[in-house]
C-alpha cells in the first residue's frame, strides 16, 4: 500500500499574501482575521466533525490598505455585513471544504470593496418638457372638474 501513505501528503493549498482588490489596491493577510466553525445545514457526519465554514472578519474603519473615499463608501452601506464598529463580517459555508470556503469568503470579500470603489454618478436634474407641463395641468383640470361635479349642492326649494 505504498499509495496510501502519499495520498495523505498532498500539499496545502496556499493563497496569495494579498488580497487583491484592484491593481492599485490589495488587503494585506494580516489584516484578515479567519475563524474556523462547523458548518449548518445538511452534510451527515463531515458537518457534525469538521470545521469547514469560514467566518471571515475585516476592519475597514482602521485598514491602511483602503483609501479614505473607498472606506467611506464602503461604510455608509446598508449592509448587514457591516458592524457598527467598522468590521465587515464574512461567513462562508457553501462548499464542503475550508479551503474553497475560504476562496468563497475572500472572494466576496473583494466583491463588497470593489462595489466601493465605484464613485456613484452625479445626478444630473432635468426639467420637464413643455408638453408634460401642459399635460400634467390638462388632467389636473379634469379631474378637478370631476370633483366639483361630485360636490354636493344646496338647491333652494320653494
Amino acid at each position: 500500500m505504498p499509495g496510501h501513505f502519499l495520498a495523505c501528503l498532498r500539499p496545502a493549498r496556499r493563497l496569495p499574501d494579498m488580497l487583491e482588490i484592484s491593481p492599485a489596491i490589495a488587503i494585506a493577510d494580516d489584516e484578515l482575521i479567519e475563524r474556523f466553525v462547523r458548518s449548518s445545514g445538511p452534510g451527515g457526519q463531515n458537518v457534525n466533525k469538521v470545521a469547514t465554514a469560514v467566518e471571515l472578519r475585516f476592519d475597514a474603519a482602521n485598514s491602511p490598505s483602503l483609501p479614505d473615499d473607498v472606506r467611506a463608501r464602503l461604510l455608509a452601506r446598508r449592509d448587514r455585513r457591516i458592524t457598527s464598529d467598522g468590521v465587515i463580517v464574512i461567513n462562508a459555508q457553501r462548499f464542503r471544504t475550508q479551503d474553497r470556503n475560504r476562496e468563497d469568503a475572500r472572494e466576496r470579500l473583494a466583491a463588497l470593496v470593489q462595489a466601493a470603489l465605484k464613485a456613484p454618478v452625479k445626478r444630473v436634474p432635468t426639467k420637464p418638457t413643455r408638453a408634460s407641463k401642459e399635460r400634467r395641468l390638462t388632467g389636473k383640470r379634469e379631474r378637478s372638474q370631476v370633483k366639483s361635479t361630485r360636490a354636493t349642492r344646496t338647491w333652494d326649494r320653494e
